[in-house]
């Protein structure tokens, strides 16, 4: 049973270098359990700007789990059992564009899933639904998103489609030059199915990508420790876009995301 104390309405995903325990008023870590098994981490639910806000480490507190084995559906699951109906996903991303460049930001509407063995719905019993996802991303909080970046002079980009691999290895150089082809313009672990879980639960969903490298398509081999270079440079803008987007998202939904499933089920 989830107490009033415990309940949310907006939510962040991401990593540790995101979350500053010392942002939200009245924090507490709360459990979960689901039908999936275990969440990444507890939830810590806080307030910040009057907002109940909940956040979960993607990846773990200490970032133990890769990409490819994280529990998506546990995840999301938690998050809309807490009542969250926005959530706010930060990922990192390589840049399949000259003009995304590295430490910038990148709002994504749409996607291409090249993953392969992830749970990817929450119908695989007794309801079979067939969710659309011609528009995954909620148009509403990544209209506010690019407010909030502009409002910071923070450099971003939207319109654009993240192509989301299985992972933990990065591309070839072939993939990396066929996603170019495909018009990808970024490529990322962890949107799918992310994304599309949010949109099964009805919530709002947006991407908040942050570039950390040009991808091999560039003939500049990525490490993971550049990677985390350029995280951690940039993780102080991501925290003020998403700080201040708390507060620009209206009380009141007037997306069409909490109508997802209307004519879905069969």
């Amino acid at each position: 049973m989830i107490k009033e104390t415990e309940r949310a309405e907006i939510a962040i995903i991401g990593g540790t270098g995101v979350y500053d325990p010392g942002i939200f008023h009245e924090s507490k870590e709360v459990k979960i359990f689901t039908p999936y098994g275990s969440p990444s981490h507890s939830v810590t639910v806080g307030t910040y700007n009057n907002r109940k806000i909940a956040f979960i480490p993607r990846h773990g507190r200490d970032h133990s789990i890769p990409p490819h084995r994280i529990n998506y559906r546990a995840n999301v699951y938690a998050l809309k059992e807490l009542g969250a109906q926005r959530v706010i996903a930060v990922s990192s991303v390589g840049s399949l564009r000259e003009n995304l460049k590295p430490g910038e930001f990148v709002f994504p509407d749409q996607f291409i899933d090249r993953t392969k063995n992830r749970p990817d719905t929450f119908y695989d019993g007794a309801l079979v639904a067939h969710v659309s996802s011609a528009d995954p991303f909620c148009t509403e909080i990544s209209e506010l998103l690019a407010k909030s970046a502009s409002k910071n002079s923070v450099r971003t980009h939207d319109h654009s489609t993240y192509v989301c691999i299985e992972g933990p290895r990065f591309s070839t150089r072939a993939e990396s030059k066929l996603f170019r082809q495909w018009g990808a313009d970024i490529v990322g672990m962890t949107l799918y199915p992310e994304v599309i879980l949010a949109r099964e639960a009805e919530m709002c969903y947006a991407c908040l990508a942050m570039v950390t490298d040009y991808d091999v398509w560039a003939d500049k081999p990525v490490t993971a420790s550049e990677v985390s270079e350029v995280m951690r440079k940039n993780v102080e803008n991501a925290k003020k876009l998403i700080l201040d987007l708390i507060s620009l998202i209206p009380k009141e939904r007037k997306c069409q995301c909490a109508h997802a499933l209307e004519g879905a089920i069969l």
